[in-house]
Formats: C-alpha cells, structure tokens, sequence
C-alpha cells in the first residue's frame, strides 16, 4: 500500500469456468442468472481483497448482456475496483468468452457493482483508498465518481418518494 492507498493491481481478480449444459436454456445460451453470480463472486472477491475484509453486494448498476454465451464457451471474470468511498467500492467486471476450438475472444459483458466492507459486527468499515496508476485507471475513475454521484441522487429521490 502506497501512502496515496493501495493501487488497483493488489486486488484485480480473474475467475475462469467452461460453460456446460447444466449453465444453459434449451437453445444452448447461457442463462443470464449464471453470468451475474459469478460476476458478483469475482467482484467481492476484488473487494474483500482491497478492504481486506468481508463485503456485501449493495447495487448492480447496470449488467450489459452484448454477445451471447454458449455451452462449451471458456468465460473469464475480470474484476477490478475503480472507485472506493469511505465503506462502498465500485467494482468493474468485464466477461470474455472464449471459444476453446478457435481461440476467438469477446468482451459479452461488462457489469458496475457495488460492494460495502463489513466489520466483524456486520456493520460498513473504511476502506483504505485507491492509488491510481495509469491514466486509464484516472479515467474510470472519473467516470465511476459521475456514477456514484448519480446513485446518491437516485436514493436521495427514493427516500422523497417513502
């Protein structure tokens, strides 16, 4: 960890699974449910590793399905923070498919998660800050702030509407 925090490199995970029959529908696609979890394992997996503690799923803000997932495609997880608040982290996991046969690959996903850190009570605990190293890094950082600041609004507005 540098004094600026810990940089997204110490926490990036990448989780990998053949996709079988017992992961499809009658046509042989993917079901979406099966890509979301373990979308959401490689997420908290990046959190835990950067708030060296247990976290919790809060929101998913969007879950964008672009290519197809089929019976005996390889698919990663690629999970890496791009925001930290005081307890909350943004989490950044893109899905490749992999046609093991061709080795052709494709991006078919890309999901924004939100996870809080957890003390040994159940209740958020700080996590230490991101240490930005590349400007790729600086720029999904600026953009996750655009969407944290939109998700305070959002429950700002439901909490009006209660």
């Amino acid at each position: 960890m540098t004094d600026q925090g810990k940089p997204i490199s110490a926490s990036r995970v990448t989780i990998s699974q053949m996709m079988g029959p017992q992961d499809t529908n009658g046509y042989g696609n993917v079901h979406g449910g099966v890509i979301m979890k373990l979308a959401d394992e490689a997420g908290a997996l990046a959190s835990m590793r950067h708030a060296q503690a247990p976290t919790v799923t809060v929101s998913v803000d969007s879950m964008t399905f672009m290519e197809p997932i089929y019976v005996g495609n390889f698919v990663q997880f690629n999970a890496e923070l791009t925001y930290v608040g005081r307890t909350s982290m943004e989490v950044r996991v893109e899905v490749v498919k992999e046609n093991p046969v061709t080795g052709e690959r494709r991006i078919s996903n890309t999901a924004y998660i939100v996870y809080v850190a957890l003390d040994g009570d159940g209740h958020p605990k700080s996590v230490p800050p991101l240490a930005y190293e590349t400007d790729e890094e600086k720029r999904r950082a600026q953009l996750a702030e655009e969407r944290q600041a939109f998700r305070k609004q959002q429950r700002s507005q439901e909490k009006q509407l209660k």
